[in-house]
């Protein structure tokens, strides 16, 4: 459970930054060189590259060096953790509410 919770708490510390959400956005569509990051952000290659080791730590991205070039890749299997916290979130929620609404339903 601890490592599920480090996990968790990692990822969204990765998705609570703009730039890295944006980062993921784009490798939505396909991968992309560390270059071309950071050319559609207006920052080094150096800055993208902390960006992504934060990606990469909470399992978001992969990245490979192929002689010069650095490609990143999303790992779609990183957002299933979150993915599976948030819809528990949702059931207990909509639960909740279900019960609510039927408490405050007028006798008929």
């Amino acid at each position: 459970m601890l490592d599920h919770r480090g996990r968790l708490d990692r990822l969204f510390h990765a998705l609570a930054d703009s730039t890295r959400r944006d980062v993921v956005e784009r490798l939505v569509r396909g991968p992309a060189s560390v270059s071309e990051l950071a050319g559609s952000h207006s920052m080094t290659l150096q800055a993208v590259m902390q960006h992504l080791k934060v990606l990469e730590a909470c399992g978001l991205v992969r990245t490979e060096k192929v002689g010069r070039v650095r490609t990143c890749a999303l790992r779609p299997e990183g957002l299933r953790l979150a993915e599976g916290w948030l819809s528990g979130q949702r059931t207990g929620w909509e639960d909740r509410l279900d019960r609510l609404g039927e408490l405050l339903e007028p006798d008929s």
